[in-house]
């Protein structure tokens, strides 16, 4: 898939959160790459690592939060393609993926949302 129809579909994926959460953004950037670099790999298998949030959630700013650089959420395109089968697999994907990462930023580890996934397939 071309890098302009995943960008597309991440796109997509941010408009389909509910007003509440998207207003909730403040000071994140969402982008594309192919793959995680050395640091965001930081050693597990970059074709493992499908997102990545880097910054600091909302439940842990507090008055001093100013001045900083934007948090930022990666959506890696190679990883996703090669766990998918299909583009309707990838649209999927990249859906679960943005909600896992924007999940973070909003303080949620990585065992409360595998515990809230877990449910979300038990109702597909």
């Amino acid at each position: 898939m071309d890098r302009k129809r995943f960008s597309d579909l991440v796109s997509r994926a941010l408009d389909k959160l509910p007003d509440e959460f998207f207003d909730l953004l403040d000071n994140v950037e969402v982008i594309v790459e192919d793959y995680p670099n050395r640091q965001q790999a930081d050693g597990s298998d970059s074709n493992g690592l499908l997102g990545l949030y880097e910054g600091i959630p909302l439940i842990e700013r507090d008055t001093h939060y100013s001045l900083v650089l934007p948090d930022k959420i990666t959506i890696f395109q190679k990883p996703i393609e090669l766990v998918c089968a299909s583009d309707a697999e990838i649209v999927d994907q990249v859906e679960k993926t943005v909600r896992h990462e924007i999940a973070h930023h909003f303080g949620m580890t990585d065992e409360e949302l595998d515990e809230i996934e877990e449910g979300w397939e038990k109702e597909s």
